[in-house]
């Protein structure tokens, strides 16, 4: 939870989080890993590197497109009226 909250800036609960890894698990795209701290330490399988590459790339088009879409749209003044 606490790297979550470093690197994204998100605070999750402990259900988010811990559903999550669940969901994850079940779906084959990660594994848990032995461990001999308190903490359970995960790994992509090849299916989640997978998927996570299509995400990844999908994010990209995504961006690449609002990106294209910023640079041709005319500039907006906005002007607050009073009252």
């Amino acid at each position: 939870m606490q790297d979550i909250e470093e690197f994204a800036g998100v605070r999750l609960g402990p259900g988010s989080l811990y559903g999550a890894i669940t969901r994850l698990e079940e779906r084959g795209l990660i594994r848990p890993l032995s461990s001999d701290s308190r903490t359970r330490p995960y790994e992509l399988t090849s299916a989640g590197r997978t998927v996570l590459q299509s995400v990844v790339s999908e994010m990209r088009a995504l961006v690449d497109e609002v990106t294209s879409r910023l640079s041709r749209a005319p500039r907006v003044v906005l002007q607050r009226s009073g009252s």
